[in-house]
């Protein structure tokens, strides 16, 4: 036992109900209203303090807001293991005061110590997804970019793993588990570990390799084996892709150390191909002063680039049609304003046929014939 706090033998305090004195009834009723005040005053002023700190609406929201609960919960939790600490380890005297028997010396600190760890890991498990806020809040354009979004979720995946790894030491350590014992076991069992922990552990080497070497980054368009899509976000273990049927593609990491890997963002341009076909009527200079509008058309543009490699040219005349290659190169971003850009050009391309007089080949009008 631990003899605390000394009132006289014959006091009130003295007297026990349950194997328990008032007085440490009336410690343990203290630190309990001590701990739900904590948490109530902990919900209360934390919004109103980190609103003075932070401007962010976001960030006040994910740290406080959504999780003042948890939050609140560590606070009353944790002064309240402290305190009882404090007192558990005070020099003891003979007299009787406050006394907890053996069983509920170590129990009840234990229990303070698993909800201060439990609300805590939950706390800073909600607190990870203000990465991507805090850098919004130094990002110059305001706009993500790839290479941050690759970041963000690779921070993310990190902190999410080291808070669940810590969380359980502080867990076990709050459950009365021995940690030297646990950890000179862990080398014990360590090759059986490692053996069934091989492909978490070749997916971790396979993150630090995207991570390293930046084959791709989120929002790219990529082909890695037989998976196509966009690149939603690499994680520790997993790179997860949305295809072009809008469905999610889970891809171990540890699969892209020795997959080759085609990224589409990284075109430097995106080279288009094309065949006019023209009424074998058409007259020549005309065809060619097409040909030449066309060329300008494409020089014009502010979305084509390597106009010394760009050609329309007639490459065909077969017995239907005369047939007029194209060639150019679009300087866009994604496939949307590749689109934008295709229909803009095909459209002043119909626009110059009719202003030459020229008609495009049509079968119909042979089988009519």
């Amino acid at each position: 036992m631990s003899n605390l706090l000394s009132p006289a033998e014959d006091s009130f305090w003295s007297e026990q109900i349950l194997g328990l004195t008032h007085l440490t009834l009336a410690v343990l009723l203290g630190l309990l209203l001590l701990a739900v005040a904590t948490r109530f005053l902990t919900m209360r002023l934390s919004p109103r303090i980190l609103k003075k700190v932070i401007r962010s609406d976001s960030i006040q929201s994910k740290t406080v807001k959504e999780s003042d609960k948890a939050l609140g919960t560590a606070a009353g939790a944790g002064i309240s293991f402290y305190i009882l600490n404090a007192l558990l380890n005070l020099p003891a005297n003979e007299t009787t005061g406050f006394v907890l028997p053996g069983m509920l010396e170590d129990f009840i600190p234990n229990i303070l110590q698993f909800i201060f760890a439990v609300s805590l890991v939950v706390w800073a498990f909600r607190l990870v997804s203000i990465v991507k806020d805090v850098v919004e809040l130094f990002d110059k354009d305001g706009e993500l970019d790839g290479s941050e979004k690759t970041l963000i979720s690779a921070v993310e995946s990190l902190l999410r793993f080291l808070i669940i790894a810590l969380g359980a030491v502080f867990i076990a350590d709050a459950l009365g588990f021995n940690l030297t014992s646990l950890v000179a076991g862990l080398g014990i069992s360590g090759l059986a570990l490692a053996l069934a922990a091989k492909d978490t552990i070749s997916n971790l080497f396979g993150a630090t390799t995207v991570l390293l070497d930046r084959p791709f980054k989120v929002g790219d368009w990529v082909i890695i084996d037989s998976v196509e899509g966009e690149v939603m976000e690499i994680s520790l273990r997993t790179t997860l892709i949305r295809t072009a049927a809008d469905t999610v593609v889970t891809v171990p990491n540890a699969n892209l150390v020795n997959t080759p890997i085609e990224n589409f963002g990284k075109r430097r341009w995106r080279r288009w191909q094309s065949l006019l076909h023209l009424d074998l009527n058409s007259d020549p200079d005309d065809v060619a002063s097409f040909c030449d509008a066309v060329m300008e058309l494409i020089t014009a543009s502010d979305v084509t680039v390597k106009h010394d490699s760009s050609w329309c040219q007639v490459t065909t005349l077969s017995a239907q049609s005369l047939d007029l290659s194209l060639n150019l190169y679009w300087d866009v971003a994604g496939g949307a304003p590749e689109r934008e850009a295709k229909e803009k050009f095909l459209l002043g391309i119909m626009q110059l046929a009719k202003e030459k007089n020229l008609k495009f080949f049509d079968a119909r009008m042979m089988l009519n014939s």
